[in-house]
């Protein structure tokens, strides 16, 4: 295996400072382990751009809102060493969360406006918690790109705004949503789900579909768009639906009339298991 496994962020920096003195690009790639296809594009599109690769895998406590939740994430740290080594990854960081939060914290980044509505409305202090440890991971490493997926759009501007605003030195680059065949996007919290429950998730992406062909086709009215959408997921009486809005792309607030691209994003709940989608929507 040629990927090293570092867990310390002073070992972390004192390598990577080598690396950049040679002047090697730096890619990082956030996760939280459990890696699937997604990532990899993600792991595979940073050693396209850079010269060395860095994904953290660390399940960061403070951007969870239920413990339980936080306890049941999956992990899986050497199934996801032998993944990021196949995919041609350099140094995977992967620290204890004493490592990250030796002290209890006390400082937090916190984005107003576009962590208002979609996941920011159900889930209290997660974009906060999310833009912490993002903005951490970029002090230490310190890469010149970083890569997120158009899945968790909202997250995604999140730290497009954090950066910017912030004067962060990091280029933020975006890769499209992976898709099963069925067009299920795919997410680690997928392998939670029973064969009956990935069967009935896929009405999550039929519904996102409609809509998008909807507005393709231009209507332009988001209420009619929600309604039909909506109606879609209630074919399946076991998925409860948390919202399912339209936004606009960069501030992530709902639109009132469809005039140009949107997003229709979409957290639902299957069981004990929350999925969340998005798609990109022009008006034809």
């Amino acid at each position: 295996m040629n990927v090293q496994l570092v867990p310390s962020a002073a070992e972390l920096r004192a390598r990577l400072s080598s690396i950049r003195q040679a002047g090697v690009t730096i890619g990082l790639v956030p996760t939280m382990g459990a890696l699937h296809a997604g990532h990899g594009r993600l792991i595979e599109q940073a050693r396209q751009e850079s010269g060395c690769v860095v994904v953290s895998i660390f399940v960061n406590p403070i951007q969870f809102d239920q413990k339980d939740d936080y306890a049941r994430y999956p992990r899986a740290l050497s199934g996801d060493l032998e993944f990021c080594d196949s995919r041609g990854a350099g140094i995977v960081f992967a620290p204890a969360v004493e490592e990250m939060y030796p002290h209890p914290q006390r400082t937090f980044v916190e984005v107003t406006g576009v962590t208002e509505h979609l996941c920011g409305r159900s889930r209290p202090g997660h974009f906060r918690g999310v833009a912490t440890v993002v903005l951490k991971l970029f002090n230490i490493v310190q890469p010149d790109r970083a890569y997120f997926g158009e899945k968790d759009a909202q997250q995604l501007a999140v730290i497009r705004h954090m950066v910017r605003e912030l004067n962060v030195p990091v280029t933020i680059v975006e890769a499209p949503t992976v898709r099963e065949a069925d067009g299920l996007a795919l997410s680690s919290r997928n392998q939670r789900l029973s064969p009956d429950q990935r069967r009935i998730a896929t009405q999550l992406f039929q519904a996102l579909q409609l809509a998008e062909k909807r507005i393709a086709g231009g209507v332009s009215f988001p209420d009619q768009i929600k309604q039909e959408a909506l109606a879609v997921l209630g074919q399946q009486p076991q998925l409860r639906v948390e919202y399912l809005e339209i936004v606009d792309p960069e501030e992530m607030q709902p639109v009132a009339h469809i005039a140009g691209p949107v997003r229709v994003a979409a957290a639902v709940w299957v069981g004990s298991t929350r999925l969340i989608d998005n798609v990109l929507c022009r008006p034809g």
